[in-house]
C-alpha cells in the first residue's frame, strides 16, 4: 500500500490538498480561531481608568506620572501552536469500506492543517507506533503542511505494535509550550491513562477515534480468519452467528462508553470518525459544540 514511486507519491498528496481545501472553506468559513483559546496575552493599549474597570488593570506607573488613573488592556494572542500526534501502528492499515484508516487520517489531518496555516498558525506533528517514529515542530507554511500529509501517508514505521504511552511521555518532553493536539489514533490500547492525564494538564488536547465500521459492528461475512496487524494473531469465527454479532457489539460499546467517560474526567475533548461517513461533517458538529461549551451557551 505505501510502496509507491515518488510521482505516485505526489499526485496523492495534490489530490488530497485539492479535495480538503473545499473541506476547509465549508468546515471553517473563516471561524477556525473562535473554536480555540490563543495562547497567551500581548499589550493591546492604555487609556485611561473608567467606572466598572478591574482595580487589578490599574497601571500605577503611568498613572503616578499622569496624575490620574490609567488601565493597561491586553488581548489574547491569536497565533496557535497546532501539533498532530498520529498513530501510524500496523492497525490503521485497515479497511473493509472505502478507505483505510491511515488514509481518512491523512484526510482529516490536511483539512485541520490546511486551516491552521490559512490563519498564519503553526503546525506539527509527531508520528508514533510504540515509540517516536517522526517529529516535525511547529512551523508555519504550506510546505510544512505538506511535509506533514506526506509522512503520514508514506513513512514506514519501524514497529508495528502501538504504546499510547510513550507517544504521551515524548510528546510531553518535547513540547516546552502550550499546544492545540489533536491526538489521532484508533485508541485500541492500554495503560496511557495517566500519561494523557498529564499532557491535559498542560495542553489543550483533542481525541480523534478513527475506526472502520467493521470495528463497531461485526459484519455478517460467514467464517472469517481474523488476524491482529501488530501481534500477529490469528482467530477464526463464525461471524454470521446472532451471539457472537451481539456480544461483540456489546463489548465494542462497553469499551467506548469507558473511553469517552475516561476522557471526559480528564477534561480531553473527543470525537468519534468512521471511515465509511464524512468528517467534514462530523468536525462541524464537534466545533460547534465545543464553541456552546466554551462561552457556556
Amino acid at each position: 500500500m505505501f510502496t509507491q514511486s515518488a510521482s505516485d507519491i505526489l499526485k496523492k498528496i495534490r489530490r488530497i490538498e485539492i479535495r480538503t481545501r473545499n473541506s476547509v472553506s465549508e468546515l471553517f468559513s473563516g471561524e477556525y480561531h473562535s473554536r480555540f483559546r490563543g495562547q497567551g496575552l500581548e499589550f493591546a493599549e492604555v487609556r485611561e481608568y473608567q467606572p466598572g474597570d478591574n482595580h487589578r488593570d490599574i497601571d500605577w506607573n503611568v498613572s503616578a506620572r499622569m496624575g490620574q488613573l490609567f488601565i493597561k488592556k491586553f488581548k489574547e494572542t491569536r497565533e496557535l501552536r497546532v501539533v498532530f500526534l498520529v498513530d501510524i501502528s500496523a492497525s490503521q492499515n485497515m479497511g473493509t469500506v472505502s478507505m483505510f484508516k491511515r488514509e481518512r487520517i491523512a484526510e482529516i489531518v490536511a483539512g485541520l492543517s490546511f486551516s491552521a496555516v490559512a490563519n498564519h498558525d503553526l503546525v506539527g506533528l509527531i508520528l508514533y507506533s510504540d515509540q517516536a517514529e517522526k517529529y516535525i515542530p511547529p512551523r508555519k507554511g504550506r510546505n510544512n503542511a505538506l511535509a506533514i500529509l506526506r509522512d503520514i501517508l508514506y513513512i514506514q514505521p519501524k514497529s508495528p505494535r502501538t504504546s499510547l504511552a510513550a507517544a504521551f511521555q515524548y510528546t510531553q518532553k518535547m513540547l516546552k509550550k502550550r499546544c492545540i493536539i489533536f491526538i489521532v489514533s484508533d485508541w485500541i490500547d492500554t495503560g496511557f491513562e495517566k500519561h494523557l492525564k498529564i499532557l491535559a494538564q498542560k495542553h489543550d488536547v483533542i481525541a480523534l477515534q478513527i475506526l472502520d465500521r467493521s470495528e463497531l459492528d461485526l459484519p455478517d461475512a460467514g467464517i472469517l480468519r481474523l488476524q491482529d496487524p501488530e501481534t500477529g494473531r490469528e482467530a477464526l469465527i463464525n461471524s454470521s452467528d446472532p451471539k457472537i454479532r451481539k456480544a461483540y457489539k456489546a463489548s465494542v460499546r462497553k469499551q467506548q462508553l469507558e473511553l469517552q467517560s475516561f476522557f471526559r474526567s480528564c477534561k480531553c475533548d473527543y470525537l468519534l470518525i468512521r471511515t465509511d461517513t464524512s468528517f467534514v461533517q462530523a468536525l462541524r458538529k464537534f466545533f460547534v459544540l465545543r464553541q456552546k461549551r466554551r462561552w457556556g451557551k
